[in-house]
Protein backbone atom coordinates (compact mmCIF):
# COMPACT_ATOMS: atom_id res chain seq x y z
CA UNK A 1 0.00 0.00 0.00
CA UNK A 2 1.31 3.97 -1.17
CA UNK A 3 1.69 6.20 1.99
CA UNK A 4 1.62 9.42 2.06
CA UNK A 5 2.57 11.50 4.93
CA UNK A 6 1.24 15.23 6.56
CA UNK A 7 2.79 18.27 8.24
CA UNK A 8 1.33 21.37 9.20
CA UNK A 9 1.29 24.23 12.20
CA UNK A 10 -0.63 27.12 13.40
CA UNK A 11 -3.82 26.04 11.56
CA UNK A 12 -7.12 27.71 12.91
CA UNK A 13 -10.85 26.64 12.21
CA UNK A 14 -11.38 28.52 8.97
CA UNK A 15 -8.75 25.19 7.68
CA UNK A 16 -10.66 22.29 9.10
CA UNK A 17 -13.45 22.34 5.88
CA UNK A 18 -10.31 22.16 3.65
CA UNK A 19 -8.51 19.85 5.66
CA UNK A 20 -11.46 17.42 5.66
CA UNK A 21 -11.59 17.91 2.45
CA UNK A 22 -8.29 16.71 1.82
CA UNK A 23 -8.23 13.77 3.99
CA UNK A 24 -11.56 12.85 2.13
CA UNK A 25 -9.62 12.90 -1.09
CA UNK A 26 -6.71 10.62 0.75
CA UNK A 27 -8.74 8.39 1.93
CA UNK A 28 -10.66 7.34 -1.01
CA UNK A 29 -7.17 6.96 -2.65
CA UNK A 30 -6.66 4.00 -0.23
CA UNK A 31 -3.30 5.53 1.10
CA UNK A 32 -1.79 4.69 4.66
CA UNK A 33 -1.22 8.11 6.50
CA UNK A 34 1.62 9.15 8.43
CA UNK A 35 0.64 12.75 10.53
CA UNK A 36 3.34 14.60 12.29
CA UNK A 37 2.87 14.54 15.67
CA UNK A 38 2.66 18.44 16.18
CA UNK A 39 0.14 18.16 13.64
CA UNK A 40 -1.68 15.50 15.09
CA UNK A 41 -1.79 16.31 18.40
CA UNK A 42 -3.05 20.05 16.84
CA UNK A 43 -6.46 18.18 15.57
CA UNK A 44 -6.99 14.93 17.00
CA UNK A 45 -10.39 15.07 16.26
CA UNK A 46 -9.12 14.79 12.58
CA UNK A 47 -5.79 13.02 12.97
CA UNK A 48 -6.37 10.82 15.37
CA UNK A 49 -7.31 7.73 13.32
CA UNK A 50 -3.97 8.25 11.59
CA UNK A 51 -0.31 6.73 12.37
CA UNK A 52 2.03 9.17 13.52
CA UNK A 53 5.64 10.28 12.95
CA UNK A 54 8.43 12.45 14.71
CA UNK A 55 11.81 11.59 12.51
CA UNK A 56 12.62 11.68 8.75
CA UNK A 57 12.99 7.90 8.98
CA UNK A 58 9.85 7.02 9.65
CA UNK A 59 8.59 8.38 6.70
CA UNK A 60 11.16 7.44 3.74
CA UNK A 61 9.15 5.02 1.85
CA UNK A 62 5.91 8.25 1.67
CA UNK A 63 5.39 8.99 -2.02
CA UNK A 64 4.86 12.52 -0.67
CA UNK A 65 4.39 14.98 2.43
CA UNK A 66 2.05 17.37 2.65
CA UNK A 67 2.58 20.60 4.34
CA UNK A 68 -0.74 22.57 5.36
CA UNK A 69 0.26 25.98 6.06
CA UNK A 70 2.30 29.31 4.83
CA UNK A 71 5.44 29.25 3.81
CA UNK A 72 6.84 29.11 7.31
CA UNK A 73 5.21 25.23 7.41
CA UNK A 74 6.89 24.56 4.24
CA UNK A 75 9.89 25.44 5.60
CA UNK A 76 9.38 23.35 8.66
CA UNK A 77 8.67 20.23 6.74
CA UNK A 78 11.53 20.95 4.78
CA UNK A 79 13.60 20.19 8.33
CA UNK A 80 11.64 17.21 8.56
CA UNK A 81 12.41 15.86 5.60
CA UNK A 82 16.04 16.89 5.01
CA UNK A 83 18.27 15.16 3.52
CA UNK A 84 15.74 12.54 2.25
CA UNK A 85 14.57 14.93 -1.05
CA UNK A 86 10.90 13.86 -0.18
CA UNK A 87 8.39 15.70 -2.89
CA UNK A 88 6.59 18.48 -1.06
CA UNK A 89 3.49 19.44 -1.79
CA UNK A 90 2.88 23.00 -0.42
CA UNK A 91 -1.11 23.83 0.63
CA UNK A 92 -0.96 27.52 1.32
CA UNK A 93 -3.79 27.70 4.30
CA UNK A 94 -1.83 30.80 5.86
CA UNK A 95 -1.36 34.09 4.17
CA UNK A 96 1.37 35.12 1.06
CA UNK A 97 1.95 31.45 -0.18
CA UNK A 98 5.53 31.84 -2.27
CA UNK A 99 6.36 28.22 -1.58
CA UNK A 100 2.87 26.58 -0.90
CA UNK A 101 1.38 28.16 -3.63
CA UNK A 102 -1.88 25.84 -4.15
CA UNK A 103 -4.83 27.78 -2.27
CA UNK A 104 -7.54 26.81 -0.21
CA UNK A 105 -10.48 27.20 -3.32
CA UNK A 106 -7.54 24.53 -5.33
CA UNK A 107 -6.98 22.08 -3.60
CA UNK A 108 -9.76 19.27 -4.44
CA UNK A 109 -8.42 19.84 -8.23
CA UNK A 110 -4.05 19.64 -7.36
CA UNK A 111 -4.66 16.87 -5.20
CA UNK A 112 -6.37 14.95 -8.37
CA UNK A 113 -3.70 16.23 -10.68
CA UNK A 114 -1.21 15.16 -8.27
CA UNK A 115 -2.47 11.51 -7.40
CA UNK A 116 -2.77 11.23 -11.58
CA UNK A 117 0.68 12.27 -11.81
CA UNK A 118 -0.09 15.28 -13.75
CA UNK A 119 2.32 17.29 -12.06
CA UNK A 120 6.47 18.54 -12.02
CA UNK A 121 9.17 18.18 -9.59
CA UNK A 122 11.16 21.46 -9.42
CA UNK A 123 14.46 20.76 -7.28
CA UNK A 124 15.60 23.99 -5.33
CA UNK A 125 18.53 24.72 -4.32
CA UNK A 126 19.81 25.12 -0.52
CA UNK A 127 22.48 27.15 1.11
CA UNK A 128 24.62 24.93 4.59
CA UNK A 129 27.20 25.81 6.71
CA UNK A 130 30.16 23.32 6.58
CA UNK A 131 32.52 22.90 9.10
CA UNK A 132 30.24 23.66 12.17
CA UNK A 133 30.90 21.41 14.21
CA UNK A 134 31.80 24.12 17.20
CA UNK A 135 28.25 24.93 16.49
CA UNK A 136 26.25 22.14 17.64
CA UNK A 137 23.73 22.67 14.70
CA UNK A 138 22.08 20.15 13.62
CA UNK A 139 19.83 21.12 10.97
CA UNK A 140 22.64 23.22 9.38
CA UNK A 141 20.96 23.69 5.75
CA UNK A 142 18.25 26.82 4.44
CA UNK A 143 15.77 26.75 1.71
CA UNK A 144 15.34 30.71 2.06
CA UNK A 145 18.81 31.84 3.67
CA UNK A 146 21.77 32.18 6.09
CA UNK A 147 21.99 35.03 8.16
CA UNK A 148 24.43 36.66 10.13
CA UNK A 149 22.44 39.48 12.70
CA UNK A 150 23.11 41.37 15.55
CA UNK A 151 21.74 40.72 18.75
CA UNK A 152 20.31 42.77 21.64
CA UNK A 153 21.96 46.22 20.82
CA UNK A 154 21.81 48.76 18.05
CA UNK A 155 25.18 48.65 17.48
CA UNK A 156 26.57 47.41 13.85
CA UNK A 157 28.30 44.24 13.52
CA UNK A 158 31.26 43.79 10.75
CA UNK A 159 31.65 41.26 8.83
CA UNK A 160 34.65 39.88 6.87
CA UNK A 161 34.08 38.10 4.00
CA UNK A 162 35.89 36.08 1.07
CA UNK A 163 34.80 34.44 -1.98
CA UNK A 164 37.04 31.15 -2.98
CA UNK A 165 39.56 32.13 -0.88
CA UNK A 166 39.67 35.71 -1.97
CA UNK A 167 38.64 39.32 0.10
CA UNK A 168 36.01 40.25 -1.22
CA UNK A 169 34.67 43.15 1.40
CA UNK A 170 33.73 43.83 5.44
CA UNK A 171 30.22 44.59 5.37
CA UNK A 172 29.78 47.13 8.77
CA UNK A 173 26.10 46.66 8.58
CA UNK A 174 23.38 45.18 11.19
CA UNK A 175 23.82 41.80 9.21
CA UNK A 176 24.46 39.45 6.41
CA UNK A 177 22.36 37.09 4.41
CA UNK A 178 23.25 34.48 2.04
CA UNK A 179 19.96 33.60 -0.17
CA UNK A 180 19.20 31.21 -2.40
CA UNK A 181 17.26 32.06 -5.59
CA UNK A 182 14.22 30.81 -4.08
CA UNK A 183 15.26 33.00 -0.91
CA UNK A 184 15.63 36.08 -3.33
CA UNK A 185 11.67 36.72 -3.15
CA UNK A 186 12.41 36.63 0.88
CA UNK A 187 13.90 38.84 3.63
CA UNK A 188 16.88 39.29 0.59
CA UNK A 189 13.93 40.90 -1.50
CA UNK A 190 13.06 43.17 1.68
CA UNK A 191 16.35 43.84 2.40
CA UNK A 192 17.31 45.36 -1.69
CA UNK A 193 18.06 42.15 -2.99
CA UNK A 194 17.00 41.20 -6.37
CA UNK A 195 14.57 38.70 -7.78
CA UNK A 196 15.81 35.16 -9.42
CA UNK A 197 14.05 32.64 -11.38
CA UNK A 198 14.21 29.44 -9.23
CA UNK A 199 16.31 27.51 -11.84
CA UNK A 200 19.25 29.88 -12.03
CA UNK A 201 22.52 28.60 -10.61
CA UNK A 202 23.14 31.78 -8.30
CA UNK A 203 23.31 32.77 -4.54
CA UNK A 204 22.44 36.39 -3.44
CA UNK A 205 25.30 37.91 -0.52
CA UNK A 206 22.71 40.59 0.82
CA UNK A 207 23.71 43.54 2.85
CA UNK A 208 21.12 44.40 6.19
CA UNK A 209 21.42 48.58 6.77
CA UNK A 210 24.62 48.45 5.68
CA UNK A 211 26.66 51.41 6.80
CA UNK A 212 27.61 52.32 3.09
CA UNK A 213 25.18 53.04 1.49
CA UNK A 214 27.38 52.42 -1.88
CA UNK A 215 27.65 48.74 -0.75
CA UNK A 216 24.86 46.76 -3.07
CA UNK A 217 23.85 43.11 -3.07
CA UNK A 218 25.67 40.81 -5.23
CA UNK A 219 24.95 38.06 -7.17
CA UNK A 220 27.44 35.26 -7.43
CA UNK A 221 27.37 31.15 -8.95
CA UNK A 222 25.91 28.82 -6.15
CA UNK A 223 29.22 26.96 -6.70
CA UNK A 224 31.39 29.55 -4.99
CA UNK A 225 32.73 28.63 -1.43
CA UNK A 226 31.99 31.44 1.17
CA UNK A 227 33.88 32.77 4.40
CA UNK A 228 32.49 34.97 6.72
CA UNK A 229 34.40 36.42 9.57
CA UNK A 230 32.44 38.11 12.28
CA UNK A 231 33.38 40.63 14.92
CA UNK A 232 31.05 42.47 17.23
CA UNK A 233 31.26 44.40 20.43
CA UNK A 234 28.68 42.03 22.32
CA UNK A 235 29.01 39.04 24.08
CA UNK A 236 26.73 36.81 21.15
CA UNK A 237 25.11 37.62 18.03
CA UNK A 238 22.63 35.56 16.00
CA UNK A 239 22.66 33.06 12.95
CA UNK A 240 19.89 32.50 11.10
CA UNK A 241 18.67 29.31 8.75
CA UNK A 242 15.41 30.31 7.54
CA UNK A 243 13.19 30.86 10.40
CA UNK A 244 15.74 28.78 12.67
CA UNK A 245 17.87 31.29 15.15
CA UNK A 246 21.06 30.61 17.01
CA UNK A 247 22.54 32.89 19.44
CA UNK A 248 26.40 31.94 18.99
CA UNK A 249 29.03 33.13 21.28
CA UNK A 250 30.99 35.77 19.82
CA UNK A 251 34.48 33.49 20.21
CA UNK A 252 33.10 31.70 17.36
CA UNK A 253 33.40 33.77 14.69
CA UNK A 254 33.77 32.03 11.55
CA UNK A 255 31.33 30.78 9.15
CA UNK A 256 31.54 28.65 5.80
CA UNK A 257 29.01 29.15 3.39
CA UNK A 258 28.04 26.52 0.21
CA UNK A 259 25.42 25.31 -1.50
CA UNK A 260 24.35 22.20 -0.04
CA UNK A 261 24.70 18.91 -2.07
CA UNK A 262 20.82 17.77 -1.75
CA UNK A 263 17.68 19.35 -2.77
CA UNK A 264 13.88 20.64 -1.84
CA UNK A 265 11.68 18.70 -4.00
CA UNK A 266 8.63 20.94 -4.62
CA UNK A 267 5.90 19.38 -6.51
CA UNK A 268 4.64 22.27 -8.66
CA UNK A 269 0.93 21.68 -10.38
CA UNK A 270 0.73 21.60 -13.72
CA UNK A 271 -0.51 26.04 -14.43
CA UNK A 272 1.09 27.26 -11.12
CA UNK A 273 4.40 29.17 -12.53
CA UNK A 274 6.95 31.03 -10.66
CA UNK A 275 5.98 33.68 -12.79
CA UNK A 276 2.55 33.73 -12.40
CA UNK A 277 3.42 33.56 -8.51
CA UNK A 278 5.29 36.57 -8.84
CA UNK A 279 2.67 38.38 -10.50
CA UNK A 280 -0.19 37.53 -7.68
CA UNK A 281 1.74 37.48 -4.71
CA UNK A 282 4.12 41.02 -5.65
CA UNK A 283 0.49 42.59 -6.84
CA UNK A 284 2.79 42.64 -10.65
CA UNK A 285 0.77 44.52 -13.26
CA UNK A 286 -1.73 45.82 -10.40
CA UNK A 287 -1.45 49.69 -12.66
CA UNK A 288 -4.06 51.42 -14.57
CA UNK A 289 -2.45 51.92 -17.44
CA UNK A 290 -2.50 48.51 -18.03
CA UNK A 291 -6.29 47.97 -18.57
CA UNK A 292 -8.60 49.92 -20.75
Amino acid sequence: MESIAIHGRGLTATSLPYIKKITSIIDQRGLNVFVSETLKKDLPEIFDHYGSFRHADEIKNCMAILSLGGDGTLLDTLTLVGVLQLPILGINLGRLGFLATISKEQVEQALICFFNGDFEIEKRSLVQVVGSDDLLIEKNYALNEFAILRKDTSSMIVVKSYLNGEFLNTYWADGLMVATPTGSTGYSLSCGGPVLMPNTSNLVITPVSPHNLNVRPLVIPDNAKLKFEVETRDLSFLISLDSRSHSIDNQIHSFEIQKADFFANLVKIKGDTFIDTLRTKLTWGLDKRNYF
